[in-house]
């Protein structure tokens, strides 16, 4: 059997019915040979491989699934590198397949070739170049084990070409063992009796849900958790999806743009306990005064990131749905009524608030509004910036894994093709994709795909004439010297939507948003809403970088100078 051949097999048995990628010289092999497998895997062809890699993350994080990316060697192959990293950093299962030159030819500088082991290494889980079609199953079997066991993440095979030609023996293996590499799954009982103690004897615990409790699937139990023993709870931007049937329990987002009592029972719980959360910088702040007052429960499949940034008293080394399941086991009465009446009077005082009315749309009120109209179970697709941060702070999350966003590396352009790959993999769910007019810039090529697939994806451009979260900190941090910022010569993003044959339309005033979002609800096909918003709103509360988690900003001046500055501009032209 052919080793291109012997490819498409193993993702047969891998389970894989959807890829994505972009055909190229050195993988040609495998493109003619996906011609065989038509009936049995879909593909996506995208508009540069970066969307492909996007879309293969967009899919895995909604499905559980491995997303399958197959590209060329050389550009094809450093086009991915960012797609690969976004999904590192938010621990998602990959399998991207890179063509690469012959064997006889690596190291002479060949056409398009590239050390694609050599720069994915830092950025992978695990990589691999294939040398002989003799060890091609197993690489494959291998590459499918690393990605989706213990804590997910990217891996890459390099494929070169010749060996896509080699004759072999196709002698898959059902299962393999790596030596070395075993995951903790089970927490260790003595550890999780600790922490059952701790909250026995807790006054004001918390919760604080991580994008650990998504990927692991324990949602579910982690709000029976919550309910069994009364336990307030917040979450990590990666964590959302937390729907405790008491909602007196649930306190919103943390972090630099988490909500005030949010961060206010962080910075006044006596107890956290932390699932699946890797206590980066935009949630912890200073790290000397997070959380100083509590004794800390970190519970994380990597052992890695227990005791990294913040300290543990009780570390718990175990995939969050079996610990969360022990947790469950035990039988206790509690009361911490006083501590979240504590909480619901810091939340009545400090709410998540906007200024309304006024000439311009403003971005939360879109939110609330796409909230309201699409069903509960909507996958929200948000870009990076002050898009991302409004849907996290003003959209109600109500299942698992229905918040898809990039956590970890922050990668504008990721929104579009990661919609599109959500819709793919949740065909009969509703998804909302949320850009901001940079953002959607970066990747707006894939709209071509959106079209050639007549994927029906709901697209709303949040167009505030900058690049919103840089110019907001220019605003607060840099004595508003906008130095880069202005977008104000954006382009009609309907039109250019409208000439690809997308349904679209265009909303300047506050009194057209009800309808463009009911009418973009109502739409069978692919339709997008290009919003022009408020040009000087900003996200608030926000912890300043490096702050205390406690003490956030809640109020920043209105620049009206900035307004006039971008009208200007556009007066200029003739708009």
């Amino acid at each position: 059997m052919k080793g291109s051949k012997m490819l498409f097999e193993a993702l047969l048995r891998e389970g894989v019915d959807t890829v994505f990628g972009i055909p190229g010289g050195a993988i040609i092999n495998v493109y003619d040979e996906l011609c065989n497998y038509e009936n049995k895997i879909r593909f996506y062809l995208f508009r540069h491989e970066q969307g492909a890699t996007h879309a293969a993350d967009g899919y895995a994080r909604v499905t559980g699934k491995p997303g399958v990316v197959i590209v060329t060697s050389g550009p094809g192959a450093t086009n991915t590198v960012t797609g690969i990293a976004t999904a590192y950093m938010d621990s998602v299962p990959l399998v991207v397949i890179t063509g690469q030159v012959p064997t006889s030819m690596i190291g002479t500088d060949a056409f398009q070739e590239v050390d694609v082991t050599g720069i994915t290494m830092p950025i992978t889980k695990h990589n691999h170049l294939v040398t002989s079609v003799e060890e091609l199953p197993y690489s494959i079997k291998e590459a499918f084990f690393v990605a989706t066991t213990g804590r997910p993440g990217p891996v890459v095979l390099d494929f070169p070409k010749d060996i896509q030609t080699a004759e072999g023996e196709f002698d898959y293996p059902e299962k393999i063992e790596i030596l070395g590499y075993k995951p903790t799954v089970k927490g260790h009982p003595r550890q999780i009796k600790r922490a059952m103690e701790l909250l026995k004897n807790s006054k004001k615990p918390l919760v604080i849900v991580g994008g650990g409790v998504n990927i692991s699937g324990a949602m579910d139990l982690v709000n029976q958790f919550l309910d069994k023993f009364g336990i307030p709870a917040v979450s990590t931007l990666m964590g959302r999806g937390v729907n405790p049937s008491n909602e007196k329990l649930y306190y919103g987002g943390i972090g630099m743009h988490g909500t005030y009592y949010g961060n206010y029972a962080v910075a006044n719980a006596d107890l956290i306990i932390a699932l699946g959360v890797r206590f980066s910088d935009r949630i912890i702040g200073n790290p000397k005064t997070f959380a100083k007052n509590a004794k800390i429960v970190h519970v994380d499949i990597d052992p890695a990131e227990i005791g990294k940034n913040v300290r543990a008293d009780v570390p718990i080394v175990g995939d969050v749905k079996s610990v969360v399941s022990e947790f469950l086991k035990y039988d206790f009465k509690t009361d911490f009524s006083e501590w979240i009446e504590e909480l619901q009077e810091v939340k009545r005082r400090f709410p998540l608030r906007y200024e309304k009315g006024g000439k311009f749309i403003k971005p939360q009120y879109i939110v609330e509004k796409v909230d309201e109209v699409f069903p509960d179970d909507t996958i929200v697709v948000a870009d990076v910036g002050q898009n991302q941060m409004w849907v996290a702070q003003y959209y109600k999350f109500k299942y698992q894994r229905s918040f898809v966003c990039s956590g970890g590396l922050g990668t504008m352009g990721y929104a579009l093709p990661a919609g599109i790959g959500a819709k793919i993999g949740v065909p009969d769910k509703e998804v909302v994709v949320f850009a901001g007019d940079g953002g959607f810039q970066m990747n707006i090529q894939e709209l071509m795909t959106v079209r050639r697939y007549d994927i029906p994806l709901k697209i709303i451009v949040m167009d505030n004439k900058a690049l919103g979260m840089v110019r907001q900190w220019q605003q607060l941090f840099f004595n508003c010297r906008y130095s880069a910022t202005i977008l104000a010569d954006n382009p009609d993003f309907a039109k250019i939507a409208e000439a690809i044959g997308i349904r679209a339309m265009k909303i300047e005033k506050p009194e057209e948003v009800d309808r463009a979002i009911e009418e973009l609800a109502r739409s069978k096909g692919p339709m997008l809403v290009h919003a022009l918003i408020d040009p000087a709103e900003v996200v608030l509360p926000m912890v300043p970088p490096g702050g205390d988690v406690g003490s956030p900003l809640v109020e920043a001046p209105y620049d009206e100078n900035l307004v006039e500055r971008i009208l200007s501009f556009e007066k200029s032209r003739g708009e």
